[in-house]
C-alpha cells in the first residue's frame, strides 16, 4: 500500500546503513590496540602509527561538511557508493602496507576521506525515507547503537584479531565488511533532491577544511602538550617550533582554525548574498531547537568517547587488564547504549524529543556518578558496572533524540547541510572528548592526587553543562520552512 512505501525503504536500506556506521566507528577504536605490533612490521615507531591513526580521525573531521554537500550534487546513493569504495580501498591498502607511505595513503587518506562521503548519507537517506518521527527514531536508534557498538567493541575485536591473527586480518575485516555493504545496497532506493543539483562551493569547501582540521588538530595537540605552558617540545620536520615551558602548540592550531571558520562564515554570506549557492545556507543557524541539539550531540559524543577513554585507561594502568579484558569491562555501557537504542521507537511514541534528551542526561549524570563514587571505593571490577549500565542507557536514549530532533528540524533541500554540521559537530565532540579527558588524567597524575576520579569528574561538569542545554530546548521546536 502506497502509505507504507517510506516505511519499507527505511526498512530495506536500514542493515547496510548500520553496518556502514560500525565499520567507521570500529575504525576509529581499533587499531588503538595494536599499535606496537603495526610499529614493528612498517619498520617505523610507534609515534608514526598514532600519527597516522590522528590523520584518519582529522580527514574525517575536516572533509565531513563537504562530503555531505557532495550528497546534493552527485545524489545521495551515489556518494555513500562513493565513499564505500574509496574506504574499501584504503582498508585493502593498508591489509597489505610495507612501510609506513602506503599506510598513510590507505588508512589516514582513503579510509579518511571515505568516512566523510558515506557517513552524512546514511542519516539523510533514513530521514528522507521516515517522514513518520517514531520509525525515523527507530531506525536511528538502530544506526546509533551500532556507530556505539563499533566503538565499544573496537578494541575487543580488534585486540582479538591481533593477538590471533594479525593486525592487518583486521583491515582485511573491513573490507570484507565493506564489500558487503556494496552488495546489499545494490537495490536501495535513492531519493532525488527536491530540485536542481547545486553547485559545489570550493573555496567554502577549503575554508571548512582548513577549520575543522586545525581546530580538531589543536584539541587533539592537548593530549601531548597540555592545555597551558608545552610539556615537551614542539617540533615540524625536527624544527623545534615551540620549546617546551612556552605556549602549548594547542592555541596556536585553535586559533589557526577559529580564523579559518570566521572567514567561511563571511564567504558564506557574501556567496547568498551574491546569489549564488554556498557550502552551507547560513539559515541552519537561525533555528533555536536545531542549534541547542547540535550543543546536546556534542556534549553527548565528548561524554560517551571521554568516560570510554577513562574507564579503559584506568583498567588497564590501575587494574592491569588486557585490552580484550578492558573490552569486556566496558559490555556494561554497550549494552545499555544497544537496549535504549532499540528501544527509541517506543520512546518517541510517548516521548518528546526533548523529554527524552533531558532523561538521557539525568540517567547519564547518575550514572557517571554512581561510578566515581563505587570506584573511589575500591578497585574491585564489579564496582563499575551499575555507573556504565545507567550511563549507556542514558546516552542510548539521547544520543537517538537528538539527532532526530536536529534532523527532522529541516525539510529535504536542507537535508545535505544539516546532516554535515551535525556530523561534524560530533566529530569534535568525539575528540575533545577522549583529548579533554587524556589532559586531565596526565595533569593530575601527581602524588596525592586522583587523576582518574578528576578526570571522570571534570566530565560529570559538562554532563550538567549539556543537561542545562537541554533544558532550554524549546517544548515545541518549529520546523524551518
Amino acid at each position: 500500500m502506497p502509505t507504507r512505501q517510506p516505511a519499507d525503504a527505511a526498512r530495506t536500506m536500514i542493515l547496510p546503513l548500520a553496518l556502514a556506521q560500525f565499520i567507521c566507528s570500529y575504525a576509529g577504536t581499533a587499531m588503538n590496540v595494536a599499535i606496537t605490533p603495526m610499529a614493528h612490521d612498517l619498520h617505523t615507531t610507534v609515534f608514526g602509527v598514532q600519527t597516522t591513526i590522528t590523520l584518519f580521525t582529522l580527514t574525517m573531521a575536516a572533509l565531513m561538511i563537504p562530503g555531505s554537500k557532495l550528497t546534493d550534487v552527485w545524489g545521495r546513493k551515489r556518494c555513500l557508493v562513493a565513499g564505500l569504495l574509496l574506504y574499501g580501498t584504503g582498508a585493502l591498502l593498508a591489509a597489505i602496507a610495507p612501510g609506513l607511505g602506503v599506510m598513510l595513503l590507505g588508512n589516514a587518506l582513503l579510509e579518511g576521506i571515505g568516512s566523510a562521503l558515506m557517513i552524512p548519507p546514511i542519516y539523510i537517506l533514513i530521514t528522507v525515507a521516515s517522514p513518520d518521527v517514531a520509525i525515523r527514531a527507530k531506525y536511528f536508534g538502530i544506526v546509533s547503537g551500532a556507530g556505539a557498538l563499533g566503538a565499544a567493541t573496537g578494541p575487543l575485536i580488534g585486540g582479538l584479531i591481533t593477538s590471533l591473527v594479525s593486525w592487518r586480518a583486521s583491515f582485511l575485516l573491513q573490507v570484507i565488511v565493506i564489500a558487503w555493504i556494496v552488495v546489499l545496497i545494490r537495490r536501495l532506493p535513492d531519493p532525488a533532491r527536491p530540485g536542481p543539483a547545486p553547485h559545489f562551493d570550493v573555496t567554502g569547501a577549503a575554508l571548512s577544511a582548513i577549520g575543522l582540521l586545525f581546530v580538531v588538530l589543536g584539541v587533539l595537540l592537548s593530549t601531548r602538550y597540555g592545555w597551558g605552558a608545552a610539556r615537551t617540545d614542539f617540533a615540524v620536520a625536527g624544527h623545534v617550533l615551540i620549546a617546551q615551558g612556552g605556549v602549548s602548540p594547542v592555541w596556536p592550531s585553535l586559533a589557526l582554525g577559529v580564523v579559518a571558520l570566521a572567514a567561511f562564515v563571511l564567504h558564506l554570506r557574501r556567496t547568498e548574498r551574491a546569489g549564488r549557492e554556498p557550502l552551507l545556507h547560513l539559515r541552519m543557524f537561525g533555528n533555536r531547537a536545531a542549534n541547542l541539539g547540535l550543543g546536546t550531540q556534542a556534549v553527548q559524543w565528548l561524554i560517551m568517547q571521554g568516560t570510554f577513554f577513562v574507564t579503559a585507561v584506568y583498567l588497564q594502568n590501575a587494574l592491569g587488564y588486557s585490552a580484550i579484558m578492558t573490552g569486556l569491562a566496558l559490555t556494561p555501557a554497550t549494552a545499555g547504549i544497544l537496549a535504549s537504542s532499540a528501544a527509541a521507537e517506543r520512546f518517541a511514541r510517548h516521548r518528546s524529543q526533548r523529554t527524552l534528551i533531558l532523561a538521557g542526561f539525568i540517567l547519564t549524570v547518575t550514572g557517571m556518578v554512581t561510578l566515581l563514587a563505587l570506584v573511589a571505593g575500591g578497585t574491585g571490577i564489579w564496582r563499575t558496572v551499575p555507573g556504565l549500565l545507567l550511563a549507556g542507557v542514558g546516552l542510548g536514549t539521547m544520543l537517538t533524540a537528538s539527532v532526530n530532533l536536529v534532523q527532522s528540524t529541516f525539510p529535504d533541500r536542507d537535508q545535505g547541510d544539516i546532516s554535515g554540521l551535525s556530523r561534524a559537530v560530533s566529530n569534535l565532540g568525539s575528540s575533545l572528548g577522549t583529548a579533554l579527558a587524556g589532559s586531565v588524567i596526565v595533569s593530575a597524575a601527581h602524588p596525592g592526587r586522583h587523576p582518574y576520579a578528576a578526570s571522570l569528574a571534570v566530565l560529570v561538569i559538562l554532563a550538567v553543562a549539556g543537561l542545562i542545554l537541554a533544558v532550554l530546548l524549546p517544548r515545541t521546536p518549529a520546523p524551518n520552512a
